[in-house]
């Protein structure tokens, strides 16, 4: 049993809640009376809520994000319904943002806005002592004060051995960012603030002595900082091992000689860097405030590909204030060029407190009132075209992202990438209706269909690419009898007439297992 929970919804199993952890580091003398609880959203709030109960708690704080927001809701309403004395305390970026909030700040009783892990632990203090505020009209918000960093109390110990055995395990060398690019929460930030730097690496030797392998940094900015960054991956070549792994977000105009030098001695795989490049269209980086050197962000990407073996995320957004189809397919075609290992296309966002919001009514920015608020139209692109590149992002994870189809992958783009993708993406849809459960089977066949379309892909390099693909998906049926059973992408089966489904053959055989 305890006093005080601290929950979140994470996206999955993998993922690790750093900022519960963060709150309950900095909790002093109440962690014997706390504890941490985790969920995932594919878990039904109904069980969620269940769990939650168990610890007869009388505090519950919630980590609200964009991602977990609406399952949080459902969770907080089931709450407040059995157990309305329960005191309820909201933080994170979906409740971070003055009076812009989503519809449960109503039914729970606190709002910490800004960095909690003092707010939060001064509050419980008020309210296990009975000293909490009089204002009798809820949500009470309580915007968190800015703390020194050395002031607080770092988080990692309270990863446990399951955590560094099977999940991510999030880290941070700074917080905050310097740019200010509207469509980021970072933009809101006054600057880029370090961690003391020894006290930090004295944590990633306890984390990596423990068995940690998996280090995913969340600072905005890793390259900020030169001396930093080099520092840090030194820290790490001294202790290189076969299952490292680093991910870090980079800035993608910012890759000085030092950190090259440093950067091309990690063996393959083991650095993963996320590089926004977001767009390459100066007028659409100026009117979001921007600042990005276009050609060295090109220079850089490609040095990377050449020089290191490091393996490259890269995100572009669709949507963006002033663009249109045609202007982010140019953007899209120059990163192809670049060669990332994966290409991101992430769709706009509506976050709460972001100052892009102030273009919404030039550009008419339409956004689904639903999380995760993502944009529906613009006075640019319509609705029917936005569900066009939604689909395209949906095929190209699949197809381009997934590494399934390298041989046949060159076949679809040709010269004209994003367009014939675009193309690709739009008759798939008309084939099979809907995003979900395609088998990597019906993958096959629905590329070698349209690959046998083209003009320009002879036969033999059609079945070549796609024998090689093949081979490497573990897939058990012979590529050209998976071919043959087809017809217009569709697996050719004999109806089974007057046969009783699974259930049915149970209770009239008398079977009951199965």
């Amino acid at each position: 049993m305890s006093e005080i929970v601290l929950a979140t919804l994470n996206a999955r199993y993998i993922h690790t809640a750093f900022g519960l952890r963060y709150l309950y580091a900095n909790l002093g003398e109440l962690q014997s009376r706390s504890m941490i609880m985790e969920f995932t959203i594919h878990q039904r709030p109904l069980d969620v809520a269940e769990k939650l109960l168990d610890q007869n708690p009388s505090i519950i704080g919630f980590g609200v994000y964009i991602w977990n927001v609406e399952q949080i809701s459902q969770v907080v309403v089931i709450l407040k319904q059995i157990t309305p004395q329960i005191i309820i305390v909201l933080g994170g970026p979906e409740v971070s943002h003055g009076n812009d909030l989503p519809a449960m700040a109503e039914s729970v009783d606190y709002i910490v806005q800004g960095a909690g892990e003092v707010a939060l632990s001064d509050l419980c203090r008020q309210i296990l002592s009975g000293q909490q505020s009089s204002i009798n009209t809820f949500p009470v918000i309580i915007k968190a004060a800015d703390i020194s960093l050395a002031q607080l109390e770092l988080p990692y110990r309270f990863y446990n051995d399951e955590d560094i055995q099977n999940r991510l395990i999030y880290v941070e060398a700074s917080r905050g960012c310097p740019f200010k690019c509207e469509f980021c929460l970072s933009s809101l930030d006054k600057t880029s603030r370090p961690f003391e730097l020894a006290r930090f690496l004295r944590e990633m030797d306890n984390l990596y002595q423990r068995g940690a392998r998996n280090f995913k940094f969340i600072d905005r900015t890793f390259n900020l900082k030169v001396n930093t960054s080099v520092s840090i991956l030194e820290f790490f070549l001294q202790r290189l091992s076969d299952d490292l792994y680093l991910h870090f977000e980079v800035i993608p105009d910012n890759l000085p000689d030092r950190l090259k030098a440093v950067i091309s001695r990690f063996p393959r795989h083991s650095l993963q860097f996320e590089i926004g490049v977001q767009t390459f269209d100066p007028q659409i980086q100026q009117r979001i405030s921007r600042r990005q050197d276009n050609e060295k962000t090109r220079a850089n990407l490609r040095w990377l590909k050449q020089y290191t073996q490091a393996y490259i995320h890269a995100d572009l957004i669709f949507g963006l204030p002033g663009d249109t189809l045609e202007n982010f397919a140019q953007s899209f075609d120059q990163l192809v060029a670049l060669q990332p290992d994966e290409i991101q296309l992430g769709i706009l966002k509506r976050l709460r407190g972001a100052p892009i919001n102030r273009h919404s009514e030039a550009y008419q920015l339409k956004y689904n009132p639903q999380a995760p608020y993502n944009i529906l139209s613009t006075s640019l692109i319509s609705y029917k075209t936005m569900q066009r590149v939604n689909r395209f992002a949906f095929y190209w994870d699949r197809i381009a992202n997934s590494g399934r189809f390298p041989h046949c992958l060159p076949l679809i783009l040709q010269q004209q990438a994003f367009n014939n993708f675009l193309t690709f993406s739009d008759a798939i849809y008309d084939i099979i209706g809907n995003n979900w459960k395609i088998s990597l089977k019906r993958w096959f066949i629905l590329i070698n269909n349209w690959l046998e379309q083209s003009e320009s892909v002879t036969e033999q390099q059609r079945l070549s690419a796609l024998e090689r693909d093949y081979q490497h998906s573990g897939e058990r049926a012979a590529l050209h009898t998976l071919i043959e059973q087809t017809e217009n992408g569709k697996t050719v089966r004999k109806s089974k007439i007057g046969v009783a489904n699974k259930r049915q053959q149970r209770q009239i055989t008398g079977s009951g297992s199965g």
